[in-house]
């Protein structure tokens, strides 16, 4: 698999986000994004910059009972189908939300999962080829990238433990056996690796803390605090 091709066939179609600052989190359960995510909000929101939180699938009413749809599902779904319900989620939370928010020079989206978790979930951990992610990303408002994009990287041990300390039921992917969380892993790594210039890799092993220092040295080194 050729991935290194997989984006330059289709990079000169992405499109810049607008004028505010959009940026993503990525990793696999446990990794920490929502307390990462919440911690970058509050200094955005301490400096009077407005914030929107999203999620995906989610963050709009539609997006939201698809969320509740394929993460439910007890019955294994064709990686296609999957693809078509996180597009069409993200489809209409960049048209209703991200985008128009966006328009405000100050403002800030932090989003918790993209485009990144579909090339590793869809594609990656099942050994099909990032190039029809990349197809079906063409077209507006599909075609949209975020300015950085956090990748929180943690073993498949890690991820297990922390997700088994939460004491919750398993969903749709937490389910899925260990060989599926490792490839998850390393899908991730694959991908931080193809677009250094985009995904930033953290070690997220590390204290909340320490994290989200990292995290902060980022945006301030590209100029967005």
């Amino acid at each position: 698999m050729n991935l290194e091709a997989d984006l330059s066939n289709f990079s000169q179609v992405f499109s810049p986000p607008g004028p505010g600052l959009f940026l993503t989190f990525e990793g696999v359960e446990g990794s920490g994004k929502s307390t990462q995510i919440q911690k970058l909000a509050e200094l955005f929101t301490n400096l009077g910059r407005p914030v929107l939180l999203l999620r995906e699938p989610g963050g709009t009413d539609f997006g939201e009972k698809l969320r509740a749809t394929i993460l439910g599902q007890t019955v294994a779904l064709d990686p296609l189908s999957e693809t078509f319900v996180f597009l069409a989620s993200r489809t209409q939370l960049l048209a209703e939300k991200v985008l128009p928010f966006l328009q405000d020079p100050i403002a800030v989206v932090l989003l918790d999962r993209y485009i990144d978790s579909t090339l590793v979930y869809q594609a990656l951990a099942i050994n099909r080829p990032m190039d029809n992610i990349w197809k079906l990303h063409q077209f507006a408002p599909l075609n949209t990238l975020p300015h950085a994009t956090f990748f929180l990287d943690i073993d498949v041990e890690v991820s297990l433990a922390r997700q088994a300390s939460r004491g919750q039921a398993k969903d749709y992917f937490e389910s899925r056996h260990k060989e599926f969380q490792t490839k998850l892993v390393d899908g991730y790594r694959q991908v931080a690796s193809l677009y250094p210039g985009r995904i930033q890799r953290i070690d997220a092993t590390a204290t909340p803390e320490e994290v989200f220092t990292s995290i902060q040295n980022v945006v301030v080194a590209r100029g967005r605090l």
